[in-house]
């Protein structure tokens, strides 16, 4: 009876899948060198007792801030465990969007039995100093998608931080590490600025080819089984996720492959496994392509982004409720009906979108279906979020 099962657990292709997912953490970060390079020397200074470090991590979709990141802080613990005793904590302000929230995560990271709840923030900075002073450990704070803080808290904790030692007993016992797809320096307050410095801005671009090719044989290796895969076809996987320069597309394109090549039975990753996934993956559209948008035409785009995350297809009445909502969110007053379609026009002008007119009812009524084929609604709405302030402050 359970026949269609016996190809699952098979190992004819697959390992461990492990590191075919996106959150994995390799035990070497590849493609990114001299990156880390650059990183490392921002903190140069960290191995000495007072000192500490800051540095936002910019670049689009795909380019591995997160994981440049995480490598950095586990290799640095490593790394100074003999001379100096660090700790960090890893923040997704998507999840956690409240100065308090962000600032409970922290304490609790150092002291797991603290209350998550009923604090002030002023309790748990205190309560932060204590734990970092009696610990007498460094802590690099890492806030991603910190563009998220920011927009709903603005920017009063990160200030907080790294005034934290300034009471003189205690120095040196923070570092933090800003992560966000655009350069949120930007929006930051003078008097954050000020402290955490102009040129702690460390900018990552898209994956080149190479970089791809060094991913993909990285995770190939890590969960395939070696007689089931060949150079070329890492080539072909690298090459097909090339013009988007993203490398959670050549994770997937090789998941993918191996599922493919499985479901036939084949114990061999053939062009055919990588070709048929690649035509379901829809392509990142290009930078430049959201920059030809001011400030309401992306908020639109925004609310279209959200509600396609969960469906297929969405009516331009829905695009002008989701509009209303995130107008809502960024403070400011929508526009009219007939502005919002000439922005619907825009956009899928642009080719974001594709509209849809269809008869309805008793062949009389006619509605506009949404769709979004060409792109990831969820990768787009980040790209969106980390630019759309700047723009709506050029209005």
């Amino acid at each position: 009876m359970s026949d269609y099962l016996d190809r699952i657990g098979s190992g004819l292709i697959l390992l461990d899948p492990a590191p075919l997912d996106f959150d994995f953490i390799p035990e070497k970060m590849v493609g990114r060198e001299d990156i880390q390079s650059n990183l490392a020397a921002k903190f140069h200074s960290i191995s000495h007792p007072n000192s500490s470090a800051n540095v936002v991590i910019t670049g689009p979709v795909g380019s591995g801030k997160t994981l440049l990141a995480r490598t950095f802080c586990r290799d640095i613990e490593h790394h100074l465990r003999n001379k100096r005793q660090i700790r960090s904590v890893h923040i997704n302000c998507r999840n956690a969007t409240t100065n308090v929230r962000v600032a409970q995560r922290i304490v609790q990271t150092l002291d797991a039995g603290h209350p998550d709840r009923g604090l002030s923030m002023g309790e748990l900075l205190n309560s932060l100093r204590r734990l970092l002073r009696s610990n007498e450990r460094h802590l690099i704070i890492v806030l991603d998608e910190v563009d998220h803080l920011l927009r709903k808290s603005g920017n009063d904790l990160i200030y907080q931080l790294l005034r934290i030692d300034e009471d003189q007993e205690g120095t040196g016992t923070i570092s933090l590490i800003l992560i966000s797809q655009e350069q949120v320096l930007d929006v930051l307050e003078n008097a954050v600025i000020s402290r955490f410095g102009h040129t702690n801005h460390l900018p990552i671009p898209s994956y080149d080819y190479e970089g791809l090719l060094a991913i993909t044989r990285q995770r190939a290796e890590a969960s395939l089984n070696p007689q089931s895969w060949n150079e070329e076809i890492l080539k072909l996987i690298a090459t097909s996720a090339a013009p988007s320069g993203d490398a959670r597309q050549v994770i997937e394109l090789l998941n993918g492959a191996v599922e493919h090549a499985e479901s036939d039975g084949r114990s061999l990753l053939e062009p055919e496994h990588v070709q048929t996934r690649a035509k379901s993956i829809p392509q990142v559209m290009p930078e430049d392509v959201l920059d030809e948008l001011t400030g309401h035409p992306m908020l639109v785009l925004l609310g279209i982004c959200r509600r396609l995350r969960k469906t297929e297809f969405m009516t331009s009445k829905d695009v002008e409720s989701m509009y209303a909502v995130v107008c809502e969110e960024y403070e400011v007053k929508p526009r009219s009906h007939t502005t919002v379609w000439k922005y619907l026009k825009i956009i899928e002008g642009l080719s974001i979108i594709d509209t849809r007119v269809d008869t309805v009812g008793d062949g009389r009524g006619r509605t506009t279906h949404i769709s979004m084929p060409h792109a990831l609604p969820m990768d787009v709405a980040g790209r969106i979020e980390g630019r759309v302030i700047k723009k709506l402050n050029r209005l």
